[in-house]
């Protein structure tokens, strides 16, 4: 086990990426290097993305593409591995930002918000009678009112892809929906 408590960060970066060492000696160096650095990245990550959770995520990712590029050659100045470090941090948090703004956009964009409302807290909906119910009815009837309330097709775009009437689409909803009523409070039964 080599001690490296006076290593300098360099020499540290230097033997991480020497192709020579053994194995055992890579990932003793490797861990230094991270216990060095896995606390700074962190509480930049907080800062700036202020989520525990996303700045854990943040240093495992700077870190290995750190240890990647290290290992691969690809650092120019090993002595310059706490600014390579620290820009990695930079650029990874800009682009998790990035993308979450687009996210909240899309999600803005296209999520509409319920317009029914919530149920009643005494009101429980079988989830396993309501499927039962569903299996029962005609085929035509089961795929419009899969069309309908699953895929939240109009009338018209159920008709179209049916092939029928957006009148009669809405006579076939209708009349599935008092089957399914029935048989969910059984009054009668889906046929």
């Amino acid at each position: 086990m080599t001690d490296y408590a006076g290593v300098s960060d360099g020499d540290l970066a230097r033997a991480v990426s020497a192709s020579a060492q053994p194995a055992g000696v890579f990932a003793e160096a490797e861990s230094e290097l991270y216990r060095r650095f896995a606390q700074r990245v962190r509480f930049y990550g907080l800062r700036h993305l202020r989520d525990e959770d996303a700045a854990l995520d943040l240093v495992q990712q700077v870190m290995l593409l750190t240890i990647e590029k290290l290992r691969a050659g690809a650092i120019r100045d090993a002595d310059q591995i706490g600014s390579f470090i620290l820009g990695t941090s930079r650029t990874m948090t800009i682009d998790l930002k990035r993308r979450e703004r687009r996210r909240e956009r899309l999600r803005d964009a296209f999520v509409v918000e319920p317009l029914a409302s919530e149920p009643q807290d005494d009101t429980f909906l079988d989830l396993v009678r309501l499927e039962a119910c569903l299996g029962r009815l005609p085929e035509r009837e089961k795929l419009v009112m899969l069309l309908t309330f699953y895929a939240e097709r109009s009338a018209r775009q159920v008709g179209d892809e049916l092939a029928i009437t957006e009148g009669n689409v809405r006579v076939i909803r209708h009349r599935a929906i008092g089957k399914l009523r029935a048989c969910m409070t059984g009054t009668g039964v889906a046929q």
